[in-house]
């Protein structure tokens, strides 16, 4: 947080501003949203120019600004304002012992108050904002009220595709301002960009803005580098050139520039195994293969073309030559013959239960990427039907492939809910770090000077702990669509636990139970396993057997005892329809909280379902198709 500044943060004066290229139309939009009184948030991913344009803004119009930080630690007082501890001691609640935050400094200078990292925010924080923005002015409590001047603006920026430490912002506040989307910019802007910045021209500008865009592109990769990744590579690249005495720059160099500037820079999609440092060599070979002494010229692919970006962690040689037809009906029952436990599925009846089959899986061995990209577009239900029985095929090498490639879809699909309600988090009393709450401190100060130390009264965040078990029906009922829902339903818990969403806070790793007749622990309660191989096991169960959900519950209240946590609740997906073991809402004591995902549920089930819940103090949601399964999380567990 800083005092205002014409136009930008202190240290930006004296020094070249950042280029502003392109964004004419953000530009415009945002320029008149101020002009015409609106308060607006900035969405975007990194490096997309959302401070840069503002600042430009500002300094095109001799506004001021204000800057303030958001974070989860950021407290109403330290947005606000507060009184000196010290002043009031010694002369109570005078105006002159207040001390201006960041809000009121906008707000009576008429400037504007950049919040960054808007959705990092507590929402208890946020709610301030809420008669700032309609009215213009806030109540602060033993100073008054304070009214803006003319010109104050609230302008926001956040990043929504990150999924770590945020949380949705509430209606009240999104009904309040205006919002304006910033996306990357195509490679001309971007090679201008880099060149504005660096100074650099030509080959090695070209090299590492075509380098940073494909890392966006990668299937492996869920977030790739921003143009500052570029810059960033420019400048290294061109030092190393010169430290290392090359006439021009040489592929290892310029592996080691692109491993130092982009390897922090782009995340892995979740459930893939690969490193970054694999993804960029693969990138590497493609646009400057190690026996070329230049990078290839874009030639045949276009200007902003990149290499497809399959990905090579699921790829597999060719292999013999096997049936892509249609199986026939003895065939089919040549594979069901004999053990009917079995845990794999032959070809033949692959093919007699799905009908794509044959394009997805034309030879054994193979599973065709851009044919199941094509099928998850049409019908995500059926495709991921067809690929949660691909991972249980006697085909060794089919089976490894679609494993793989289920991982990396069903934490997509996981994490494609609504981003979580933010947590129970409120600011309360107590004895450690904190903000000093001045009102309690001086009803237990005893007068004396200086103040005890048991006299002080701080105000932090607080939050109750919660655990999380997951417990999967694989009994008999449970096959296909079913099995392909319990995998996304474990990716999702996995991908909130690890982002602390929830409320539950970070450090309370879910326990996951799968059970038919017999428990099986998929992930101990606070072990933490690897996401792919935890969710390829689940794609790999078979449906067969009684169940018995009182062993299970039985089974999760004995994972969660151990848990330093307030709330211990269970997620049962099931039909709720016990064949074995004794009454379930018998078998519920050191479960805080039960809540049931019925899966493709007939009316039987669902009620079965809602009457169990009711029994555990949770709701019942039911699931029909793969989509609703993460929004059905979030609703049971915000």
């Amino acid at each position: 947080m800083t005092a205002p500044e014409p136009g930008g943060p202190p240290g930006s004066l004296g020094r070249a501003p950042p280029p502003i290229v392109g964004l004419r139309r953000e530009r415009e939009v945002l320029t008149v949203a101020l002009d015409t009184g609106r308060h607006v948030v900035i969405e975007g991913p990194p490096g997309t120019g959302k401070s840069t344009l503002l600042r430009d803004i500002a300094r095109h119009a001799g506004r001021a600004v204000v800057f303030a930080e958001g974070n989860a630690e950021l407290t109403p007082a330290r947005l606000i304002g507060q009184y000196d501890p010290a002043q009031v001691l010694a002369d109570g609640y005078v105006p002159g012992a207040f001390t201006d935050g960041p809000l009121l400094r906008a707000m009576r200078s008429g400037a504007l108050l950049y919040l960054e990292e808007f959705n990092r925010v507590p929402e208890e924080t946020l709610n301030v904002l809420i008669t700032v923005l309609a009215e213009g002015e806030i109540a602060v409590p033993r100073l008054g009220m304070v009214r803006a001047e003319t010109g104050f603006r609230l302008v926001a920026a956040m990043n929504p595709f990150d999924a770590i430490g945020t949380a949705r912002v509430s209606h009240a506040i999104a009904d309040r301002i205006c919002r304006i989307v910033l996306g990357y910019q195509d490679a001309a802007a971007e090679r201008a960009i880099t060149t504005a910045v660096t100074g650099e021209n030509g080959a090695v500008v070209n090299f590492a803005v075509t380098l940073a865009r494909a890392t966006r592109e990668h299937r492996d990769i869920r977030m790739g580098s921003s143009v500052r990744g570029a810059i960033d590579m420019v400048a290294l690249l061109t030092g190393l050139v010169r430290m290392r005495g090359e006439q021009s720059m040489a592929r290892a160099t310029a592996r080691d520039a692109a491993l130092a500037a982009l390897s922090g820079r782009i995340r892995i999609a979740d459930g893939c195994d690969r490193t970054p440092e694999s993804v960029l060599d693969e990138l590497l070979g493609g646009f400057w293969p190690e026996d070329a002494p230049t990078p290839l010229a874009p030639e045949g692919r276009g200007d902003d073309a990149v290499p497809d970006g399959r990905g090579k962690a699921d790829g597999l040689p060719p292999q013999a030559a096997g049936t892509g037809h249609r199986a026939s009906a003895s065939a089919v029952r040549r594979d069901r013959a004999g053990n009917s436990a079995r845990r794999t599925i032959g070809r033949a009846e692959l093919a007699a239960r799905h009908e794509a089959f044959g394009a997805l899986s034309p030879e054994v061995g193979q599973l065709d990427e851009d044919v199941l990209a094509e099928l998850l577009a049409a019908d995500p239900d059926m495709a991921v039907t067809l690929l949660a029985d691909l991972a249980r095929a006697t085909d060794r090498e089919l089976r490894a492939a679609a494993q793989r490639l289920a991982a990396r879809i069903f934490f997509r699909l996981g994490a494609a809910g609504q981003k979580p309600a933010r947590g129970t988090r409120r600011l309360g009393p107590g004895r450690a770090e904190g903000d000093l709450d001045l009102d309690k401190t001086l009803d237990r100060w005893s007068g004396s000077w200086p103040p005890d130390a048991s006299d002080l009264v701080t105000r932090s965040w607080q939050a109750r702990r919660r655990t999380v078990c997951l417990l999967i029906d694989h009994s008999g009922s449970m096959s296909g669509l079913a099995v392909a829902i319990a995998a996304v339903a474990a990716a999702s818990v996995i991908l909130a636990a690890s982002d602390g969403g929830w409320g539950g806070g970070r450090g309370l790793t879910p326990a996951i139970v799968s059970f038919s007749a017999a428990v099986t622990v998929l992930q101990a309660q606070g072990t933490r396993r690897d996401p792919g191989e935890l969710v390829g096991d689940l794609v790999a169960l078979r449906g067969h057997g009684m169940t018995d959900l009182a062993a299970a519950l039985r089974a999760a209240a004995a994972q969660m005892a151990g848990a330093a946590a307030d709330d211990r609740t269970a997620v049962l997906l099931s039909d709720c329809m016990p064949t074995a073991g004794g009454d379930p809402a018998l078998a519920l004591a050191g479960i805080s909280r039960l809540h049931v995902l019925c899966p493709l549920p007939t009316p039987e089930a669902e009620q079965a379902a809602a009457a169990l819940a009711r029994r555990g103090g949770g709701v019942s949601q039911p699931v029909r198709k793969l989509t609703d399964v993460a929004p059905a999380l979030t609703r049971l567990l915000s």
